[in-house]
């Protein structure tokens, strides 16, 4: 760690205190976490104090860690049919509606939001996380009063995590359809969506339907027919072939 980051790490554990859960440094980036009842008064504390000076929130995300480290794109084993990947289908993103997601981190804190600050004064950066204590219906503080720029960032989160940030003075979805159902970026969200859309010409309008096609998982294969993807079979009917 750089004398640099040493400094921030233990002036941020000066000022915040026990309001730190956890501080990580990681790849030259330090990342605070914060429970959601105190966000807003770290925030404060992140901006005004003259040794930290966070004065612009550059990006704010939400997050779902419901598999967290957990992945189907497994490339342990390959053959001549193609590689070990995508055959988990009943992991995120390859649902249908109303399919149960199989994971074990059902009693883990599940969405998060992720803040990046920058100081321009003290030319420091800083991430800072906070989880929602409710899995099912997840609410972290607005930080809209200390960075005015959290706004359309936390809509965005709103909409694509269904993350609600509380007083935020107009909460609405911002990406999606007016008429959308869910939260896209939710990893129990199936990637083929709940419904579509198409022009109807004979109501002359736009109409949703169940969305028609099929969830499926592309295994990419390489098949070559050169000797070095025979097998022991093969090349024994090969030398068959050629001694008759």
């Amino acid at each position: 760690m750089s004398n640099k980051l040493q400094n921030l790490s233990e002036k941020l554990q000066e000022v915040l205190s026990s309001k730190i859960q956890t501080i990580v440094t990681d790849c030259n980036e330090i990342t605070i976490e914060v429970a959601a009842d105190d966000l807003v008064s770290v925030a404060t504390s992140l901006r005004d104090h003259d040794d930290l000076a966070f004065e612009q929130l550059i990006d704010l995300c939400g997050v779902d860690y419901i598999a967290y480290g957990k992945t189907e794109w497994s490339t342990d084993s390959s053959s001549n049919t193609g590689f070990s990947r995508g055959v988990e289908g009943g992991d995120t993103g390859r649902l249908r509606f109303g399919d149960e997601l199989n994971t074990d981190a059902n009693d883990k804190p599940r969405f998060a939001s992720v803040i990046h600050l920058i100081s321009y004064k003290h030319n420091h950066r800083l991430r800072l996380r906070s989880f929602a204590k409710d899995n099912e219906f997840p609410v972290v503080p607005s930080v809209i009063e200390i960075w005015n720029s959290a706004n359309w960032y936390e809509r965005e989160s709103f909409d694509l995590f269904g993350i609600v940030y509380e007083n935020h003075p107009d909460l609405r979805r911002i990406l999606t359809d007016y008429g959308f159902v869910g939260h896209p970026f939710r990893k129990d969200f199936p990637l083929i969506g709940n419904v579509e859309m198409r022009y109807d010409p004979e109501q002359e309008r736009v109409i949703y339907e169940s969305v028609s096609i099929e969830p499926r998982v592309l295994v990419p294969r390489v098949i070559r027919d050169d000797n070095r993807y025979l097998s022991a079979e093969d090349e024994q009917n090969q030398e068959g072939a050629a001694d008759a």
